[in-house]
């Protein structure tokens, strides 16, 4: 019997050791199911793709960074903007005024008719009777004023060695001093002898001396070869702007 129960109590131990080892295995299992929990881990990497999405986040800061360029841009086009208009009003005020500067410097200001700046000419008329007519022209740069003898506005005229000028026809003045720009020509009348023969101390003149202004030396147009002949009933009108109101007198 003592037989019996030693292998019976050898066979209990065999079978706690069968079952110890049993137990063994399984906790071995569950290693295996660590293995299953590293799948766990597959899924928290998994999740590295939301880094990607904080990437895309990132690329959502590219995206600022891109409307910040644009905004750049778009200050730039605005700086540019305002800085052409600003050229070009720069450039307005300052082609107007230079350009028109000196062009108006040149046309709007004037300065006395001389000798030296105008061409004389004296041409006897058949109308009215015993008249001559004087033609003076502005062959300067700049407008010039016909003030005539004594910044009166009328011709000193002088016919060989008279001493004194003939006075003018006061009702021939203009309402204002006729301005000649360059190139365009003003008229006097000359009354060489009284057509009703009133005159006296009549002569035939060879020269003419025509002075516009007395401080300056005098034009000296030429006369016909024969003369002309004149007596002390002389007169000249004032200077006037066309040959038709200058020949009223």
């Amino acid at each position: 019997m003592s037989t019996r129960a030693s292998r019976t109590r050898m066979l209990v131990a065999a079978a706690l050791t069968a079952a110890t080892l049993t137990l063994t295995a399984c906790n071995n299992g569950e290693g295996t199911q660590d293995e299953g929990a590293s799948t766990g881990s597959a899924s928290t990497a998994s999740t590295t793709p939301s880094a990607k999405t904080g990437g895309g986040t990132s690329t959502g800061a590219g995206e600022t960074d891109q409307e910040g360029s644009a905004s750049e841009g778009s200050a730039g086009g605005a700086a540019d903007s305002s800085g052409t208009t600003g050229s070009k009003s720069s450039s307005g005020s300052t082609g107007a005024s230079g350009s028109t500067g000196s062009k108006d410097d040149s046309v709007s200001s004037s300065i006395p008719c001389s000798s030296a700046t105008t061409r004389m000419a004296a041409t006897e008329v058949s109308r009215p009777l015993n008249h001559m007519l004087l033609t003076v022209t502005n062959i300067g740069s700049k407008n010039c004023d016909l003030t005539g003898h004594d910044l009166t506005g009328y011709p000193a005229v002088r016919f060989d060695e008279a001493q004194s000028v003939p006075p003018p026809f006061e009702d021939s003045k203009p309402q204002a001093v006729v301005t000649l720009a360059p190139g365009e020509s003003g008229y006097a009348s000359v009354l060489l002898t009284s057509a009703d023969g009133s005159g006296s101390g009549g002569y035939t003149a060879k020269s003419l001396a025509v002075y516009i202004d007395p401080s300056e030396s005098a034009a000296r147009p030429s006369l016909p070869a024969k003369g002309v002949y004149v007596d002390d009933s002389i007169r000249v009108s004032y200077w006037q702007s066309t040959m038709a109101d200058a020949l009223k007198w």
